[in-house]
């Protein structure tokens, strides 16, 4: 009978992340061109308390996904580290959007910050 429980849960829970998955993609894509949000932003907007989601909604991406995923940095205007090239494609990406970091590697939330 436990087996039945969890797994009804587990399911629930499935569903439900996926519904918050759907929810910050939605957002994540209203983020325009030489824009950039933060995961507390995102995660603001999307109704879920943690900005850890929003990063977990975004790693579960294909590679070949257009949700632009690479315009969401953290609160301090900083590309989260990740595995493999994930944060020299992310600034890559940026860059070519016309977004500008500093020396340490920081953009200007208040030029680049989107305001949702």
């Amino acid at each position: 009978m436990k087996y039945g429980y969890h797994a009804r849960r587990s399911k629930f829970i499935d569903g439900q992340k996926m519904n918050t998955f759907a929810e910050i993609f939605k957002i994540v894509e209203k983020v325009p061109v030489g824009k950039v949000a933060t995961y507390g932003n995102i995660a603001d907007m999307a109704g879920t308390l943690n900005p850890r989601i929003v990063g977990y909604a975004l790693s579960s991406l294909n590679s070949d996904s257009d949700i632009p995923w690479h315009r969401i940095v953290n609160r301090h205007g900083e590309i989260s580290s990740r595995d493999g090239d994930g944060p020299w494609l992310q600034r890559e990406l940026l860059e070519s959007e016309g977004v500008v970091f500093t020396k340490k590697g920081r953009i200007n939330m208040n030029v680049y910050r989107w305001g949702g």
